[in-house]
């Protein structure tokens, strides 16, 4: 989790607003400035998700609800689980 937060803040002024000054930057340049920060945008997003998957795992640990299928009440499967910790769905129900 700290990593994931680390590499939040670290790619916080990919994210910014990009601001060229057009009389000196051409127009692939501003494009390409708006593809990187679309990019880092993106990578934030899956950061983010991976956090609240992780979060989410953690009260299942604590509640003793980890590793049950969400939807039909199956144990999901330790070797399951150890390639993704936060998988919620057995593989039946995952299909």
């Amino acid at each position: 989790m700290d990593g994931l937060r680390q590499a939040s803040a670290a790619t916080g002024e990919a994210r910014r607003p990009v601001q060229l000054d057009q009389a000196s930057v051409g127009r692939l340049s501003r494009m390409d400035a708006m593809q990187q920060q679309s990019m880092a945008a993106a990578q934030e997003a899956r950061r983010q998700a991976r956090g609240r998957a992780l979060e989410a795992a953690i009260r299942r640990i604590e509640s003793d609800e980890f590793g049950w299928c969400d939807l039909c009440g199956e144990f999901i499967g330790e070797k399951r689980l150890d390639v993704d910790p936060t998988l919620t769905r057995c593989v039946g129900c995952a299909r």
